[in-house]
């Protein structure tokens, strides 16, 4: 259905790297969300009212949130497609990430109200009534959720939105506890144990869960996540492309995400320091533009002049790879560079450590200092700590 309605109403809807056109993608299945909902809702109330089920009742209320997550869903996506303006020069596509966790908080509200009411049914049992009809509403209600699990989280995963991953998983678990009360509504009709109070409180612990996990994939990018390794690969790749025009390495790439589409990367480049300054400038600039274009992103990139033709400097830096190799994790090291005096030789070089290495920084320092004193009495290190970004 989605991928008719996409052809039908989306222009370029294959095009998924036109902000306009993911854009259409979130107001598409954040409409088709509402409607569904909405009918969800009014089903479930008729067989709520019909079998004086709470736990049904319950579940159709849940719908009824969902139909506002969907409502807020829709109003995120339509806001995040603004464009820049002198208060928010990076754009608004931030405020996807912040529609995805009222979505969140909607859910886990709903979990408490939909607790209490499960609380009260334990404590004031009353004998559920079921029928066909009631039956059939509730296996087409678990029906469609997983439809509408399927869709957005198909869709979410092709426009890279968090949002929309929240309300695919939002949409499993409501299908998951609508199966538990299907079950209960059944074994109600064979047994004189009244259990639909517990099944209340075993729905409402599935909505919190739910609500939860999608408060936690939305705060990340809000609060700077790394980028994806997948961005990271391709990046890399596109640099180092370039090998042979001069580029010898790449390292402190940082990323910083404002909403999707709106990506803003900065790395250093390694270059010889003998090369001519406008050749590789202009290489540089190339690469920038294919970043911007390949992977929707500004990019801005800072070239390290390295010395490759000076043996001495080849020779040091050989034994401090060594050094560096044999360091637990993955710790690297770069702009590596020797300044000779009459009485002591200077190592200097940046270490890229990770976050939460065995090591604090003035360790590392003191071991690297050790080591190369191993070397070289004479040698001196000056080293930068670094942490790596991705």
């Amino acid at each position: 259905m989605v991928a008719l309605f996409a052809k039908l109403w989306i222009k370029d809807y294959e095009n998924l790297s036109d902000s306009k056109v993911r854009q259409a993608y979130g107001i598409l299945c954040g409409a088709l969300g509402i409607a569904l909902n909405i009918l969800l809702f009014a089903g479930k109330a008729l067989a709520g009212l019909l079998s004086g089920s709470i736990a049904i009742t319950a579940d159709a209320f849940n719908n009824l949130s969902d139909a506002g997550s969907s409502l807020v869903t829709l109003a995120g996506f339509k806001l995040a497609g603004q464009k820049p303006d002198s208060d928010h020069p990076f754009g608004h596509g931030r405020i996807e990430y912040i529609s995805g966790l009222v979505v969140s908080m909607i859910i886990i509200l709903m979990a408490f109200e939909l607790l209490k009411s499960a609380i009260d049914k334990i404590l004031h049992p009353v004998r559920v009534e079921s029928s066909p009809l009631i039956i059939a509403i509730l296996i087409l209600s678990i029906l469609v959720k997983c439809y509408m699990a399927f869709y957005n989280h198909k869709v979410g995963r092709r426009i890279r939105s968090s949002a929309m991953e929240a309300t695919a998983k939002d949409s499993l678990s409501d299908s998951v506890a609508t199966f538990v009360v299907l079950c209960t509504t059944l074994l109600a009709q064979v047994t004189d144990f009244m259990i639909d109070g517990y099944c209340g409180v075993l729905v409402a612990m599935f909505v919190f869960a739910a609500g939860f996990q999608a408060a936690k994939e939305t705060v990340s990018p809000l609060l700077g996540q790394p980028p994806e390794p997948e961005f990271v690969q391709k990046m890399e790749q596109i640099i180092m492309e370039y090998e042979e025009q001069g580029v010898l390495g790449i390292h402190d790439l940082v990323v910083h995400n404002y909403g999707p589409g709106r990506v803003m990367l900065s790395v250093h480049v390694e270059v010889p320091s003998s090369g001519d300054i406008l050749v590789l400038h202009d290489m540089v600039d190339t690469i920038e533009h294919r970043l911007a274009r390949e992977l929707s992103c500004n990019a801005v990139i800072h070239m390290d002049p390295v010395c490759v033709d000076d043996e001495l400097t080849n020779s040091i830096k050989e034994k401090v790879s060594l050094i560096i190799r044999e360091m637990e994790g993955e710790v690297t090291f770069h702009d590596f560079r020797i300044v000779s005096g009459p009485t002591h030789t200077n190592l200097i070089f940046d270490v890229v450590v990770p976050f939460g290495y065995v090591m604090s920084d003035s360790e590392i320092e003191s071991y690297i200092e050790k080591k190369v004193k191993e070397i070289d009495v004479n040698y001196f290190t000056v080293i930068e700590i670094d942490k790596a970004y991705c």
